[in-house]
């Protein structure tokens, strides 16, 4: 459901918008866009008489809403005196032709900060869109999709608030978050004991230890070293069947990863699987379709 109407004067940023991070990267953005002027704005529009418009940020396609925070701060980095009126609420699912915001303001303002602010907003409704998909495609069942490190740098918090809003979960937000013992970890230590134990020995205390595993033999080794998830890597739905019925009645949380598609990710849920991290989320999810139409401009 769309939320309520409401229009913003305050141009200071909101929300995510408020980082420190995600303030550098939209004025990186601004400046690689509107960093050397915009010729044809002062070629034209501001050539002429002050003028002011209305333009509405609009849906081409179904989609999930995300990133409206970051086009508002956008448009307000450009020109603080841009009024903008809130349409829908990011998380919101939304029809071909929904309105997802209107802004009124100076028109080369407007023309001047409407890439910067679009690109923004295809690219993480795409990211919302795309992890909608695959909740849908699991519900019902246990388990639940995760994103991965697998996102555009620079753009990692805002990629994963994304997938929050689209029904998915978050993974590991940087190599600080938790323990994942991967295939390079375990050659560097010589095993997978070796590393389990030097992991629950050096480890922060409340961090949980995850072990990757391609291997039933590698799969018993880490139950056996107390390995509290394991991460089943590249197994096709019959071998996670088998697997995680070995790790379920050891104790052991089940992962699933390794060209997780939306072809395939139920069959995934329906092996066994708690969770089922996607990469797909992030490096697969397209920008979506959507535009900002001026109407008339008025003196």
């Amino acid at each position: 459901m769309l939320a309520p109407m409401s229009t913003v004067h305050d141009a200071r940023p909101h929300g995510l918008a408020a980082l420190p991070s995600v303030m550098r990267l939209i004025e990186l953005a601004l400046d690689e866009d509107l960093g050397r002027g915009d010729v044809t704005t002062q070629a034209t529009v501001r050539a002429g008489a002050v003028r002011a418009s209305t333009a509405e940020m609009v849906a081409r396609a179904p989609l999930t809403v995300f990133g409206l925070d970051i086009a508002a701060a956008v448009f307000h980095r450009v020109d603080p005196s841009i009024a903008i009126t809130r349409r829908a609420t990011d998380g919101d699912r939304v029809g071909k032709g929904a309105v997802l915001l209107t802004v009124h303001g100076s028109s080369a303002s407007l023309l001047e900060a409407e890439r910067t602010a679009l690109n923004f907003v295809q690219r993480l409704s795409g990211v919302a869109t795309m992890s909608t998909r695959f909740a849908e495609a699991v519900a019902g069942t246990s388990a639940r999709v995760v994103d991965t490190r697998k996102t555009t740098p620079g753009f990692r918090v805002l990629e994963k608030a994304a997938v929050l809003a689209g029904g998915c979960g978050n993974h590991r937000f940087d190599l600080g978050s938790g323990v994942l013992i991967k295939d390079n970890h375990v050659i560097a230590c010589g095993g997978v004991t070796a590393a389990v134990e030097r992991a629950r020995t050096h480890a922060p205390h409340p961090l949980r230890i995850e072990v990757e595993v391609d291997s039933i033999a590698q799969l018993r080794e880490a139950l056996a070293a107390k390995a509290e998830i394991v991460l089943l890597d590249n197994m096709t739905p019959e071998e996670v069947t088998e697997a995680a019925a070995i790790a379920h009645a050891a104790g052991a949380r089940v992962e699933v990863s390794g060209g997780i598609t939306l072809a395939t990710v139920r069959a995934y849920a329906l092996a066994g699987a708690d969770l089922i991290s996607a990469g797909a989320l992030t490096h697969s999810a397209p920008s979506v379709d959507i535009a900002l139409d001026f109407a008339e401009a008025s003196a």
